[in-house]
């Protein structure tokens, strides 16, 4: 274990923990007494039809997605839904690599999957708070592979689905970029094969991650304007130092390096025997893939492929120049056109 004061109630709370017990993961190790950190907003009705889940982006916590995407007069809106955002295993809230004692912590930590990721929520949400049903299920990035997950894997337990910028199979354009992502935390000697000396000894190879984040997380149409005037900066590397690296350096590598091994693998078809198109033909939600035009990860060609294979599916682009990072909701024209596809979305019939 080490200790990192970035994972704490005072940088992303309130939030709560439960714990699920041992989880057997999908490789065959086991996650003993595995905690799920969560927050929820508004109140779980007596149906308990009401229930919303959110799930997160890489290195992303509940704290940024209720900042982003939660509040009264939003699509999810606390006066009307419960809605539960699970940090994701590995994230740094929930069981991580920084967080679990010797032997399995740090550098130990056996692979999870997004399988894994979902099997850790369907608990989570049926044995503490009674929820069989979910109204809708949504997330970005790694958070929609989530998505694809719970209504590949739960078709009878999720009503409605809508992932953001983010596919069911992940594609090698997006495998190789985040082999490049790792490389540059594994590449720094601090790291010492995952076995770093302290909490933020592996400031150079974050440094690193961070400025790969700039050159795909931006469109390249946004790097051509002064956007980052719009958001508070002075200039380019203003921004990329006070928000990117900011971002990255105080976060746990071996974190990271386990949601990387996620994103990596993350592929729906696993549970067809390698076709994704009976994979995502299993999928019984209404569903709104909803892809962003300039991001460079999942673009939209790939999300638009795997929502033509789902039925009844409806594509919704995002139509946004900030890329990848629009999802921080830092475009208002974004967030606008969020709100309207979720709302239309949780005003149809189930």
């Amino acid at each position: 274990m080490v200790e990192n004061e970035f994972y704490s109630q005072l940088v992303h709370g309130p939030y709560q923990i439960f714990n699920i017990g041992d989880l057997v993961l999908e490789g065959g190790d086991t996650l003993r007494q595995c905690q799920l950190a969560y927050a929820t907003f508004g109140t779980l009705n007596d149906l308990k039809d009401n229930a919303v889940l959110v799930t997160t982006w890489f290195a992303g916590t509940n704290k940024i997605m209720e900042q982003a995407y939660i509040g009264p007069g939003r699509a999810l809106n606390p006066e009307k839904y419960f809605i539960i955002v699970i940090n994701q295993i590995g994230g740094g809230l929930s069981t991580s690599p920084h967080n679990t004692p010797y032997p399995l912590g740090m550098g130990n930590f056996p692979k999870v999957t997004i399988g894994d990721d979902g099997a850790a929520q369907e608990r989570l949400l049926r044995q503490h708070f009674g929820v069989e049903k979910l109204a809708l299920v949504v997330g970005g990035s790694m958070g929609a592979q989530q998505v694809y997950e719970w209504a590949v894997r739960f078709p009878e337990k999720v009503q409605r689905a809508a992932p953001i910028a983010g596919t069911a199979k992940t594609t090698p354009h997006d495998f190789l970029y985040v082999a490049a992502l790792a490389d540059a935390i594994t590449s720094d000697p601090a790291w010492e094969g995952g076995w770093y000396r302290e909490a933020h000894a592996v400031r150079e190879g974050l440094r690193r991650h961070s400025r790969l984040w700039a050159l795909m997380g931006l469109s390249a149409g946004l790097l051509k304007t002064e956007f980052w005037r719009v958001i508070g900066f002075s200039s380019l590397d203003d921004f990329l130092l006070n928000f990117l690296e900011a971002s990255f350096l105080p976060m746990d590598p071996n974190n990271l390096l386990c949601m990387a091994r996620k994103w990596q693998d993350a592929d729906v078809s696993r549970h067809t025997q390698g076709d994704l198109a009976a994979a995502l033909g299993r999928i019984k939600a209404r569903t709104t893939v909803m892809p962003i035009s300039s991001d460079m990860f999942f673009v939209t060609a790939d999300c638009a492929a795997e929502q033509k294979l789902i039925p009844g599916s409806e594509l919704r682009v995002l139509e946004t120049s900030w890329g990848h990072i629009g999802l921080f909701g830092l475009d208002a024209n974004y967030v606008k056109q969020v709100d309207a596809a979720l709302g239309e979305l949780l005003a149809r019939p189930a």
